[in-house]
């Protein structure tokens, strides 16, 4: 078995174990249980690219099994929306991508969403203004203030000033998934206010957290969990052992430092909320993950992990380019992957890109400008590159010669009608004034289907599209924006130099 067909994880095994545990977790309680879910609801391609074979949407796949048991409550930060923090792998801001997963959920799963509430409200004016849209679209929509008292005075938080303020939100079902857009959305705080306002009812509901990463049952050092706090590395999160667990049973388990932190707040107002004595002993007792026990090959999840670092540094490389991360942030992975061992040149994409790059500039020496290479690893191992020219964006050269190759269409064969091309040309010179008119992915694709009627290689080629999908590939520079849109379509797993491709300050 090649490695491409190796698989990492086993995804029967884990939904029907998660499965398990959840419905579990419900009869614990009054048959009421608020499940908060840490990370991605859908496209968690993180955890796909660490355990191959892992299904970027199988936590849909398990809601899916019990959707005549579930509401879903979506939590987003007010300030998230008044700063448009931005969800990096789809290059979307937050209140973005809420109406995106609204819209997933209701199209892909039919499945509706009970309501959204807008956390840590201070009345700003952007998210007034997503609350207006959505309540104008037919949708629920409520505001929570920051909680008075909070995180000190347990007896105002536990209080009619406290989680007592906020408007409570009606559900029907015995469980509750409370998810968001990214970290920090608020889903813990929701949770407490529902759980506060269900015991003011008379209702015993309980609280459990859908954790994937860290692996509580994988070593601590283990890559998979490396890989998380190379991920979190904005966050300052840190994977630690979990000291309540280790005395309360014995086990050495691992958690993450802000859960472990919150522990003892959060045991205080369950106790408080309750009357009664915490269903937890520990932040590991409090999680629901079976992600350990559905891995299958170890040693591929070690390596995709170790992939996933090295893509981790490259990414934060570029954000801090592009303003959007602090140095620290970018000298956290970087000691992260130094600590694993590994290095930027052990993504087998990497120095193709830059020998492609190199290879432009011999060729076109002279040639006023920057020079760019790309290259993609597709599934058989085989690595294609491309560069710059002054017809055509490295990505799209490269793109261009990947899906030749898979359809075994000779390099003398144009996939793009030189006809075509050249109209291209002037209308974009006609437009931007006689500046570059180079195609960009996105434009290339658009090209690409154009030339068909009068091209049958063309329509060979567009089939392979779709094989690239999942593949790794690498540029010498940070991606323009009909760059990143197309690659973003096809699905590849990109990285980039931290280089931008040209000395311009506004990019189109």
């Amino acid at each position: 078995m090649t490695q491409s067909n190796r698989i990492a994880f086993d995804v029967d095994k884990y939904l029907a174990e998660q499965t398990a545990e959840i419905m579990e977790r419900i009869q614990r309680f009054d048959n009421k249980l608020y499940l908060e879910f840490g990370g991605k609801l859908i496209f968690d391609y993180h955890a796909a690219r660490v355990l191959p074979h892992y299904d970027p949407n199988v936590k849909m796949r398990l809601l899916q099994k019990i959707k005549d048991k579930i509401d879903i409550i979506l939590c987003i930060y007010a300030g998230d929306i008044d700063r448009k923090k931005v969800r990096a792998d789809f290059g979307i801001t937050y209140d973005v991508d809420v109406m995106k997963l609204i819209d997933d959920l209701r199209r892909d799963w039919n499945l509706e969403i009970t309501a959204v509430v807008i956390t840590r409200f201070e009345d700003q004016p952007s998210a007034l203004l997503f609350k207006n849209k959505l309540e104008r679209r037919g949708l629920r929509v409520y505001t929570h203030r920051a909680t008075k008292g909070y995180p000190t005075d347990v007896d105002l938080i536990v209080s009619r000033e406290g989680y007592g303020s906020n408007s409570y939100i009606e559900t029907t079902h015995p469980l509750v998934v409370v998810t968001g857009p990214g970290p920090g959305s608020g889903k813990l705080g929701t949770c407490l206010s529902q759980l506060y306002h269900e015991y003011d009812r008379g209702v015993r509901a309980g609280y459990a957290k859908f954790e994937t990463f860290p692996i509580w049952n994988l070593p601590l050092k283990h890559p998979v969990n490396v890989a998380y706090e190379a991920a979190t590395a904005d966050l300052r999160d840190v994977n630690v052992i979990d000291p309540f667990h280790l005395e309360a049973c014995g086990e050495t388990t691992v958690n993450y430092n802000r859960d472990v932190e919150a522990f003892p707040l959060l045991k205080r107002i369950l106790q408080k909320i309750s009357r009664e004595e915490s269903p937890y002993r520990s932040p590991t007792e409090m999680g629901v993950n079976r992600v350990g026990f559905s891995i299958v090959d170890d040693e591929l999840a070690r390596e995709a992990a170790r992939q996933e670092v090295v893509r981790r540094v490259l990414r934060c490389r570029c954000e801090y380019m592009m303003g959007l991360a602090e140095r620290e942030t970018v000298e956290r992975v970087e000691l992260i992957m130094n600590e694993l061992g590994v290095q930027i040149e052990d993504r087998r994409v990497v120095v193709p890109a830059r020998e492609a790059a190199e290879r432009a500039e011999r060729n076109q020496k002279g040639n006023d400008g920057i020079f760019c290479g790309a290259a993609i690893e597709l599934r058989d191992g085989t690595i294609i590159t491309g560069c710059n020219s002054p017809l055509m964006h490295a990505a799209t050269s490269t793109v261009l010669n990947a899906i030749k190759h898979l359809a075994e269409i000779p390099d003398r064969i144009h996939l793009i009608s030189p006809n075509i091309i050249e109209a291209i040309g002037d209308m974009k010179r006609g437009m931007r004034d006689g500046k570059s008119i180079s195609l960009d992915l996105e434009e290339a694709l658009i090209a690409v289907g154009a030339s068909t009627p009068s091209n049958s290689a063309t329509t060979l080629a567009i089939e392979q599209l779709k094989e690239l999908k999942g593949c790794d590939m690498h540029m010498t520079h940070i991606p323009t924006p009909g760059d990143e849109a197309g690659l973003r379509t096809l699905g590849l797993n990109l990285t980039s130099d931290a280089c931008f491709a040209t000395e311009s300050l506004y990019i189109i």
